[in-house]
């Protein structure tokens, strides 16, 4: 029995991650739960900010050209394809984090940074950290409305964010059919009970991910 791996991230980022998925030979469903826009945003003085910290691809894809403000900056990034994107846009990326926001930020004031401009989602996880003294939204992830969750029967779901979880935990009523894969604990977290199986990627970063889930689906097809 091939179990499928659902991919539920918005764009780009799902399709990347279905590309890796189909590369190792296995089944993908696209399903996206969001979709991003850009938002306008007017940030503060760069002279005045010693660092710029971005948590996510998305704040570089839809900072739009007052990005090019902070290209003086030493820009922290929450993980590899944040900095790939920030390097892509003319950004100097001075650390790559591990793709735990909270950890980059305390990182950053371990060494010092006390005036720290962060882009990011207008939902987000960070609202205030003592490294930053500026918080800009410069895009919106918005649920996809209206879904048909039956596609997702049969399959490991790819849970990347506690907000992906609440939004699937909504849409989805009998959950025994549906096994998930979390990137994080606290995407798990957010999941509530009843679903078929449910692991935890070992590092909260794609390609673990997508190892947890083909793990889990291998031990499925097997019952």
């Amino acid at each position: 029995m091939i179990v499928p791996i659902a991919v539920l991230r918005p764009e780009p980022g799902n399709v990347a991650t279905v590309a890796a998925i189909e590369a190792l030979g296995r089944c993908a469903i696209r399903l996206p739960l969001f979709v991003v826009l850009p938002l306008a945003w007017d940030g503060p003085d760069p002279d005045a900010q010693d660092a710029l910290v971005l948590t996510s691809a998305n704040a570089v894809r839809h900072a739009g050209p007052a990005l090019s403000r902070y290209a003086a900056l030493p820009v922290r990034a929450v993980g590899a394809a944040t900095a790939a994107a920030a390097r892509a846009a003319g950004l100097q990326v001075f650390a790559t984090g591990s793709s735990d926001g909270r950890a980059l930020l305390d990182a950053a004031l371990a060494d010092g940074v006390r005036a720290a401009l962060l882009l990011t989602a207008r939902d987000r996880a960070v609202t205030a950290h003592p490294a930053v003294t500026a918080i800009e939204a410069v895009y919106a992830s918005e649920a996809v409305d209206p879904i048909d969750p039956a596609p997702l029967t049969g399959s490991v779901a790819l849970v990347h964010s506690p907000r992906a979880a609440r939004r699937l935990a909504d849409i989805v009523s009998d959950r025994s059919g549906v096994a998930i894969a979390a990137i994080s604990d606290a995407a798990a977290a957010g999941l509530g009970s009843g679903w078929r199986a449910v692991t935890v990627a070992e590092r909260p970063d794609d390609a673990s991910v997508i190892a947890a889930a083909i793990a889990l689906a291998d031990t499925l097809a097997r019952d």
